[in-house]
């Protein structure tokens, strides 16, 4: 299989893991990815390497991101708009009606002062004399009018509800009410009911002389401009010229999106590539996207094993060399796919992102955040989420599926290796998107599991054992327990030359005569002095007070069962999987637990991969892999010694992902420790008060502002105002009183117990966010069906 060097293990200290099934052979030229994998639903390969993808907060889902508009102030109601409007108007009515009809006093005088004054009668109320009087009257009139409308739609707010109710619903519907008010303005102007032709007569004779219009062109020249003049307004507002363009244009039809210029460095034509001078494997991908013979995958494999070849000068020659011969299938993972069979979310390999919902039109949740994608990344995932919710909230469709969908992807990338643990028959995804599938109990099980995760020391064998066999005892030290363990696994291990099996560690555990006679032989006959103290340190210690060892002895009889003989062995013959294979391989491993039949051993085995994870993951040298374990019900699975691992995780480029039916799956006293290791916490709707009230202390409290409003009673001294009120109770009921509004800054809870426990619609949880780099997400309500 051609891997150009990309995925050779260095000394994981373990046999090998078997295959899932037969490695295919490699053709010189690999097949196009399976149709139906689209990088995202609707737009081709090269269309989803130019969309943006902006930086934002944690969790938002950046593919193709548009941020949302400022939050505008909560405005005038609709009703209140209608209401000032119509009084505006007949309030103009009415100052228009009074002026017309000489109702107003010393209406002409600013008009006397700027005119001759033989032009008028005497008085304070007199008229127009002359002729020019008459005329500067009627010009007079017309600039009042033009100031009374304006002043109308001042008041009025004509602007804010024309833009409500006209422009908000789009430019067809703008330009034809603009055209109808357009229509009845120019049967107002020249029907004189509005001043505007006498007006721009009167000027025109004024300029240029009464003789101007003894020409009839002049005339109709005059009022075409007048025409001209009444609609421009009209045009301007209705955006008559861009809907002219527009249909001009075939607007109808849906503009075709602009082609990328032929040698522009756009990301299909790999423009890293072209910077370091390998034009030639550039041109060879680009021509493998435009004719979709590559997907998001081989994309983010590709990029990704540049980004590694950057750093060593012969495996890019060799990256080079690979991607001339095979094209998109250069730097293959081991098992040879470049897809999952299936997949049920939303992925983003270009920012390793999975979306699992929307952020509702919730008022809990931040403005700019709302109705945006909420997305998971390794960033996030590197501080280890636990998701707590009720039997069917859908914490394995809705959250783990989709986790272990994207950590599969990026594992066949080259980025990740994937751990995930579940009981048989859980919908984790088909055995063809894994690499290597457990599962205990099943006679047809390809793989075995290694109780003593794959390493050689037998206290490093002990501790992470003893985590698993006892950990979950409240009265029993586990560092006890590993001193027992280590006491009867070292010699053992220096008999036989490897660590017993479940059958040969339980009689060793309970004391069996025979077995601890025989093994003292063996020590004794090959000068194995210092492991020979150990076994008899083991046999002074044996049934003291305090003893770990019959604790051990019926933990570890859960797995001496007759439906795992075949599991759990050791030697020679034997090959299980072994969790250090995750060191350097970017692997998808699965192992079911036989949670039906055999529950406490499930946990115990549950218990003891998370114990082997935190204790691998924390060990390696080589950090460059994300390493992530999703283990799908961590019920009685966490023990102080596992939590103080996850917290390590964020630091060793790990995560671990944990659901819980309810936090109290977990020892009271490890309660608060976990909620604190953990970076993202997820609590879905169906969860107890009980759980709420821990949720709301980790996250917190904020400082919002309240409205408090108190009615007071009214009480009138004036006869007449007494009689009005009384009249007033009388009518309405009720008492006259007036609102006293306080307005002050409390600080309150994000999201109440209460509120979590009955406010979280079906289908939503709340989800809080923190990244490796220590960047924080409020807690948001996310619909997960979104």
């Amino acid at each position: 299989m051609d891997t150009e060097g990309t995925y050779e293990a260095r000394g994981t200290g373990a046999a090998p893991p078997r295959p899932a099934g037969p490695p295919p052979s490699t053709p010189p030229r690999p097949a196009a990815p399976p149709p139906g994998h689209a990088p995202a639903a609707g737009p081709g390969l090269a269309e989803w390497l130019r969309t943006p993808r902006p930086e934002r907060e944690p969790g938002v889902w950046r593919y193709g991101h548009t941020p949302r508009p400022p939050e505008k102030p909560e405005g005038v109601s609709d009703r209140s708009l209608l209401v000032g409007v119509l009084i505006s108007v007949l309030c103009g009515l009415l100052l228009w009606s009074l002026w017309r009809n000489g109702y107003i006093p010393y209406r002409l005088v600013p008009l006397k002062l700027f005119t001759p004054g033989d032009w008028w009668y005497a008085g304070t109320f007199g008229g127009p004399r002359t002729i020019e009087g008459g005329d500067a009257l009627t010009v007079y009139e017309a600039v009042l009018f033009g100031l009374l409308v304006y002043g109308c739609g001042r008041l009025g707010n004509w602007s804010e509800i024309f833009r409500r109710h006209v422009v908000a619903r789009g430019l067809p519907f703008l330009a034809l009410t603009t055209a109808a008010a357009g229509a009845l303005a120019q049967l107002l102007v020249w029907k004189d009911a509005v001043p505007v032709v006498r007006p721009v007569l009167i000027l025109v004779a004024s300029v240029a002389g009464g003789e101007v219009f003894q020409s009839q062109t002049v005339v109709n020249v005059i009022y075409t401009l007048i025409t001209l003049g009444v609609l421009w307004p009209f045009a301007r507002l209705g955006r008559w010229r861009e809907l002219i363009a527009g249909r001009r244009k075939g607007a109808a039809a849906a503009p075709e999106a602009p082609s990328a210029p032929p040698h522009a460095e756009t990301p299909e034509r790999w423009p890293e590539m072209r910077a370091a001078g390998r034009t030639d494997a550039a041109e060879a991908l680009t021509a493998e996207v435009r004719t979709g013979r590559m997907n998001d995958v081989d994309v983010a494999r590709l990029r990704h094993a540049w980004a590694v070849g950057r750093s060593h000068p012969d495996r890019l020659a060799t990256l080079t060399e690979a991607v001339l011969r095979t094209g998109g299938a250069a730097a293959l993972h081991p098992s040879g796919a470049r897809d999952l069979p299936r997949r049920t979310a939303r992925h983003d390999l270009l920012t390793g992102q999975v979306r699992i919902g929307n952020c509702a039109e919730d008022p809990h949740n931040p403005y700019v955040r709302r109705g945006s994608g909420v997305a998971l990344e390794p960033a996030l995932l590197g501080t280890s989420l636990l998701a707590v919710g009720p039997p069917g909230a859908g914490k394995s469709d809705r959250l783990v599926r989709p986790v272990v969908e994207s950590l599969a992807l990026q594992a066949l990338a080259g980025r990740a290796a994937v751990l995930a643990v579940g009981g048989a028959g859980e919908q984790l995804g088909p055995d063809e998107a894994y690499d290597v599938v457990v599962r205990i109990g099943d006679p047809a099980s390809v793989h075995d599991f290694d109780l003593y995760g794959g390493t050689t020391d037998p206290d490093e064998a002990a501790g992470v054992l003893a985590e698993g066999l006892v950990g979950d005892v409240t009265n029993l030290d586990s560092r006890r327990a590993a001193t027992v363990l280590a006491q009867l696994l070292g010699p053992y291990r220096a008999v036989h030359g490897h660590f017993p099996g479940v059958p040969a560690l339980r009689e060793l555990l309970d004391g069996d005569l025979d077995a601890i006679g025989a093994l003292r032989e063996a020590l004794g006959a090959g000068g194995h002095q210092a492991m020979l103290r150990e076994l008899e340190a083991r046999t002074r210690q044996k049934g003291g007070s305090g003893d770990p060892g019959p604790v051990l002895a019926d933990r570890i009889a859960l797995l001496d069962r007759p439906a795992f003989a075949s599991f759990f062995a050791t030697g020679p013959l034997a090959r299980p999987f072994s969790l250090r294979s995750l060191e350097h391989l970017p692997l998808r491993v699965r192992i079911d637990l036989p949670e039906r039949a055999h529950a406490e051993a499930s946990r115990l085995l549950a218990r003891l991969v998370l114990a082997q994870f935190t204790a691998i993951a924390a060990a390696r040298t080589d950090r460059s892999l994300f390493v992530c374990l999703v283990l799908d019900d961590a019920t009685h699975t966490v023990t102080a010694e596992t939590v103080r691992g996850v917290r390590r995780l964020r630091s060793v480029n790990a995560g671990a992902v944990l659901t819980l039916r309810t936090v109290d799956d977990v020892p009271e006293g490890l309660h608060t420790a976990l909620l604190g290791a953990v970076g993202c916490c997820m609590a879905f709707s169906g969860v107890t008060t009980w759980d709420g009230k821990r949720f709301a202390e980790v996250w917190g409290k904020e400082w919002v502002e309240t409205r408090e409003v108190a009615q007071h009673a009214v009480f009138a001294d004036q006869p007449f105002t007494r009689a009005l009120h009384g009249l007033r109770k009388l009518v309405t009921g009720k008492a006259v009183t007036r609102d006293a509004v306080t307005v002050r800054q409390v600080e309150r809870e994000r999201w109440s117990a209460s509120e979590l426990a009955y406010s979280l619609p079906t289908g939503h949880a709340m989800l809080s966010l923190t990244t490796v780099d220590g960047e924080h997400a409020p807690p948001l309500l996310v619909d997960l069906g979104g």
